[in-house]
């Protein structure tokens, strides 16, 4: 058996628990024992039905596995970090599914959400890397140093970093903006995994080997 490890990269969950199950059940099939990591970019919250149960199995992935799963901060993470230190911030986040997340903890504030939970979230990074690609929620600055080190920007960029073609030394493999074909937006330097799972799209994961930048594979499950 090849012992190189794979890479599974998960585009924006929001609040999709079940499609999440279900690709981590493809995921666990496609790499037949095979080493594998998995890297999840960021959106577990909002929009979506159960964010509750999202973030519980991300965070037991973790448990059981501590260097093999990352999970990246997404812009609705950030949002909602920031509705509790910056004044306003509680309606943007709102108007942006919060709403769907406080039902989800059956809370009703932000304040209300679990500390621990609060905890995870704040600690989540804003970038990932290996040899050969670099993980964000968003994107970089087409014009900074690579890799961008400004977390707005990795969390919330779409242009010009969207439409601008430039070779960042590495692939880059992000998600925030979604798909509406429900297919991988696959370009010479960035691949785009939010095949918008919440909005009766796709959940995707880009299966990423140690020799090619780009991915190799792609697994998807679609609600029925």
């Amino acid at each position: 058996m090849n012992a190189d490890p794979l890479t599974y990269a998960v585009g924006d969950i929001h609040g999709c628990a079940d499609l999440l199950d279900a690709l981590l059940e493809k995921i666990e099939t496609h790499a037949a024992g095979r080493p594998r990591r998995l890297v999840f970019l960021g959106d577990y919250i909002d929009r979506g039905a159960d964010s509750a149960r999202v973030i519980e199995t991300l965070r037991k992935l973790q448990w059981r596995d501590e260097d093999g799963v990352i999970c990246l901060m997404g812009n609705h993470e950030a949002m909602l970090l920031k509705t509790l230190h910056e004044r306003g911030a509680r309606d943007l986040w709102l108007q942006n599914g919060g709403w769907d997340t406080l039902r989800s903890f059956d809370v009703e504030g932000p304040e209300g959400l679990p500390g621990d939970v609060l905890d995870w979230i704040e600690a989540l990074p804003t970038l990932h890397q290996d040899a050969r690609r670099w993980y964000v929620h968003a994107g970089f600055r087409p014009e900074a140093e690579v890799p961008d080190p400004d977390d707005e920007t990795r969390l919330w960029i779409r242009e010009p970093f969207l439409s601008e073609e430039r070779d960042y030394g590495r692939h880059v493999v992000h998600g925030h903006t979604p798909l509406s074909k429900g297919r991988p937006d696959v370009r010479a330097f960035r691949t785009n995994l939010d095949t918008g799972a919440v909005y009766g799209g796709a959940l995707t994961a880009g299966v990423f080997g140690p020799d090619e930048s780009k991915a190799v594979d792609f697994l998807q499950v679609r609600a029925p």
